[in-house]
C-alpha cells in the first residue's frame, strides 16, 4: 500500500512540474538565505559558459541543530522554463542525481543552523548542452520531498548584442518608464528562420516576475535583428531601493533605529514613508541585491547570526480596498510571499512585519497586491521615475531543430544609468 501511495505522489509531482513553469521556490520553512552565485564572485546572474570552466555556488541554511541528507538533480527547460522532453543522458554527463556532502554547523551564533554548499557543474554532474536549467534539491532520495529549486543558465554564445536604455520616447511615459533598444547579430547560415526560432527574454534587476517575452524584432536582415520600439520594450523605472545594514549587530547600523537582545537579536528599522508622490532622489544602490556578510566574525557562512528584523511603513489614506502590502527584494525571490505580508496596525496607522534574516546588507521595496486582479503595484509606495538607475539582462534563445530544445546563444547585461 505504501508503495502505491509513493508512486501516486511521485507522478503527481511530475504532473505539477509539467503544468507550470519551474521557478525559484523554497518548499521548507526551515530553509533560509538561499543564494546562487558565480563561485568566487558576488555575481548574482547564474549564467555560465558551456565551455568556460566556471562554476556556480548554491548555498543555503537549514535552521536547527541536525544535518539532513540532501540530493540534487538538474532539469533542462525551454525558454519559458517548462521541462524539455529529453532524457537526462542527452543533456547531462555523469550521474543523474548526487548527494550534497558539503555542510557545516554554525558557530558562536544564538540561532543554530547548518550551512550547505554545492558547486555546479562538478565531476559527477555536468550539463552538455546550453539552455535553461533547474537545480532541484530534495531529501532522503525522495524527489517528492522537495527542499528548494533554483534557476540557472548555460550559454553557448553565438551572437553580439548592442543595447541601450533611456527614458521613454512616448510623452505619456516620458517621466515614469524606460525604453530599451537593442540589436542582435547572429550567424544567418546557422539560423535560417530567425523570426520563428529566436526568442528574446528581458529582465530588469534580475527579476523574473516582470520579465518581457515574445517581443518580435522590428527589422530582420543580413544576420541582424533590430528591436527599436517606442512601446513594446518598456519597463517602469521604479525608484532606488530602500536598504538597511545589519552586518554588525553590536554597533550602529544604517537605517536601524534600535537593537535589543532577548535570546535572539531584534532590529527595529526606521519607519519608512511612502515615496509615490515625492520627487526622485538619486543615490547609489545595488538594484535590490543583498550582501550576506558578518563584520564581527571570520566565516560568514557559519558565524553570521540571524536577527528578527522589524519593518514599519506609514499607512496611506488612499490605499485601495482589498489589497495586501508586502516587502519584496532579492531575499524574497521578488515574490509576494505570505511570510513577507505586512499586518496593518490601525492604532499606529502603519504596516508592520517581523522576519528573520541573516547578517548582511539588504535592499527592499514595498509592493501592493490587488486580491481581485492579482496585479502587484510598487509605484503607490515607491513611485516610478525614468531616470532611476536599473540593470537589464537580455537573453537570446534559438530553437535547435535537430534536437528540439531551446539553446541559450546570447546574453548581455547593461545599465540605464551608464553605457
Amino acid at each position: 500500500m505504501k508503495q502505491i501511495v509513493f508512486i501516486i505522489l511521485f507522478f503527481s509531482c511530475i504532473s505539477v512540474f509539467g503544468q507550470t513553469p519551474l521557478d525559484n521556490v523554497i518548499y521548507d520553512k526551515k530553509v533560509q538565505t538561499v543564494q546562487l552565485l558565480i563561485d568566487g564572485t558576488d555575481d548574482r546572474y547564474p549564467i555560465i559558459s558551456l565551455y568556460g570552466g566556471q562554476q556556480l555556488k548554491l548555498s543555503f541554511d537549514i535552521i536547527g541543530n541536525n544535518n539532513e541528507y540532501f540530493q540534487y538533480t538538474l532539469i533542462h527547460c525551454d525558454q519559458a522554463w517548462q521541462p524539455t522532453n529529453m532524457q537526462q543522458s542527452l543533456y547531462l554527463k555523469g550521474m543523474s542525481f548526487d548527494n550534497i556532502n558539503d555542510f557545516k554547523f554554525s558557530t558562536n551564533t544564538y540561532v543554530k543552523y547548518v550551512h550547505y554548499n554545492l558547486l555546479l557543474p562538478n565531476d559527477n554532474m555536468k550539463p552538455t548542452i546550453a539552455g535553461n536549467y533547474i537545480v532541484k534539491v530534495y531529501r532522503n532520495f525522495d524527489e517528492t520531498d522537495l527542499v528548494l529549486t533554483r534557476r540557472f543558465m548555460v550559454l553557448n554564445n553565438q551572437t553580439k548584442i548592442a543595447a541601450t536604455a533611456k527614458p521613454a520616447s512616448l510623452a505619456e511615459y516620458r517621466f515614469t518608464k524606460q525604453e530599451l533598444n537593442f540589436t542582435i547579430d547572429y550567424n544567418a547560415s546557422l539560423i535560417p528562420n530567425p523570426l520563428q526560432d529566436i526568442k528574446v527574454v528581458i529582465l530588469q534587476n534580475n527579476r523574473w516576475d516582470n520579465a518581457l517575452r515574445d517581443v518580435m524584432p522590428q527589422f530582420a536582415s543580413n544576420g541582424k535583428l533590430d528591436y527599436n520600439y517606442f512601446d513594446k520594450t518598456l519597463f517602469s523605472g521604479g525608484n532606488e531601493f530602500r536598504f538597511f545594514d545589519i552586518r554588525n549587530l553590536r554597533q550602529f547600523s544604517q537605517n536601524v533605529r534600535t537593537k535589543y537582545f532577548d535570546s535572539v537579536y531584534h532590529c527595529l528599522l526606521n519607519t519608512d514613508e511612502p515615496r509615490g508622490s515625492k520627487q526622485y532622489f538619486q543615490y547609489i544602490d545595488y538594484n535590490g541585491k543583498r550582501i550576506v556578510f558578518n563584520k564581527e566574525g571570520n566565516n560568514t557562512d557559519i558565524d553570521g547570526d540571524y536577527a528578527l528584523i522589524q519593518f514599519q511603513l506609514s499607512a496611506l489614506a488612499n490605499i485601495p480596498a482589498n489589497t495586501d502590502v508586502y516587502v519584496i527584494g532579492e531575499f524574497t525571490d521578488w515574490k509576494q510571499k505570505p511570510e513577507y505580508k505586512m499586518t496593518y496596525n490601525a492604532n499606529r496607522e502603519r504596516y508592520d512585519l517581523e522576519i528573520p534574516l541573516k547578517q548582511g546588507r539588504y535592499e527592499y521595496m514595498y509592493s501592493l497586491l490587488n486580491n481581485e486582479s492579482q496585479k502587484p503595484d510598487e509605484s503607490t509606495f515607491e513611485g516610478s521615475h525614468s531616470n532611476t538607475e536599473n540593470e537589464y539582462l537580455i537573453l537570446v534563445y534559438n530553437h535547435n531543430l535537430q534536437f528540439n530544445y531551446d539553446e541559450l546563444i546570447g546574453s548581455t547585461i547593461f545599465s540605464s544609468g551608464r553605457p
